[in-house]
């Protein structure tokens, strides 16, 4: 498929495209939606989108969110709002106590999650294990296997 080709809207498909303004911005077509993404302004870009960092961290809330509501739903938990904040950044590795990797810097992703309602101490308990099942935090923590390869324009 070349990489220009709009037609091609295949669920699972994300297209990106650099806009040639700034250094960094991009055009990310997704299905029938469409955002941009950048760099902030003291890195060189034009702050006129979320970067890449954030992006990731923004599916992995939206995903977590969409996922504990699902499941409050199916089983009835009176759950009133979700929200979820999430941060990332680089730490040591011996830093992690849980981690494999005990040298040189990780990668951290710190998910805070807010459950409004009239929830027991077990609904909130479930609820939070829940969150971790999410799809994207599950592919998140497995190993993935990622394929870049050229393809000829036009």
């Amino acid at each position: 498929m070349p990489a220009d080709r709009d037609e091609d809207t295949a669920p699972g498909t994300v297209i990106v495209r650099e806009t040639r303004r700034g250094k960094f911005q991009q055009d990310i077509t997704a299905g029938a939606h469409r955002l941009i993404a950048d760099e902030p302004t003291r890195f060189g870009g034009l702050d006129s989108g979320p970067g890449p960092y954030d992006l990731l961290l923004a599916a992995l809330g939206a995903c977590t969110s969409m996922t504990v509501r699902l499941y409050a739903d199916r089983k009835g938990l009176p759950l009133a709002n979700v929200q979820v904040r999430l941060r990332h950044r680089k730490i040591h590795a011996d830093d992690c106590v849980d981690c494999e990797t005990k040298e040189g810097m990780i990668e951290r992703i710190e998910c805070f999650i807010v459950l409004e309602g009239d929830l027991d101490a077990d609904q909130r308990a479930r609820l939070m294990e829940i969150a971790k099942r999410c799809p994207v935090h599950r592919t998140l923590k497995s190993e993935i296997d990622i394929r870049t390869q050229e393809e000829p324009a036009g």
